[in-house]
């Protein structure tokens, strides 16, 4: 079985920064896309950021300039900086990864458990 573990989620004054981290385990033979997603109370899922395999990016319009993903295949890790942060941007946060398994000749999606991220002062 595949898991995906996060971490670095807290509360943050506004303007400040989070650094959060996802980690997959698991006997996995590929990694595709991976992406962060948040959800707030009463809304639903949204998809913030973008990682391809080739190293390219896309960010929700709401976050652009402020979050940056970044991922290692190797390490089947994806991070997301988060810097000036705002009050909305309170949310969980989900990572996501596409990951073909050893022996499994097709792509499935894997989530994270979610992060708490809350941006108050």
């Amino acid at each position: 079985q595949v898991q995906l573990v996060e971490s670095g989620g807290g509360l943050v004054q506004p303007g400040g920064s989070l650094r959060l981290s996802c980690a997959a385990s698991g006997r996995i033979s590929s990694i595709n896309d991976m992406e962060w997603y948040r959800q707030a109370p009463g809304n639903e899922r949204e998809l913030v950021a973008h990682i391809s395999r080739g190293g390219s990016t896309n960010y929700a319009d709401s976050v652009k300039g402020r979050f940056t993903i970044s991922g290692d295949n190797a390490k089947r890790a994806v991070n997301l900086q988060m810097n000036r942060l705002k009050p909305e941007d309170t949310a969980v946060y989900y990572c996501k990864m596409r990951v073909m398994r050893v022996g499994i000749l097709r792509f499935d999606d894997y989530w994270g458990q979610g992060t708490q991220v809350t941006v108050s002062s």
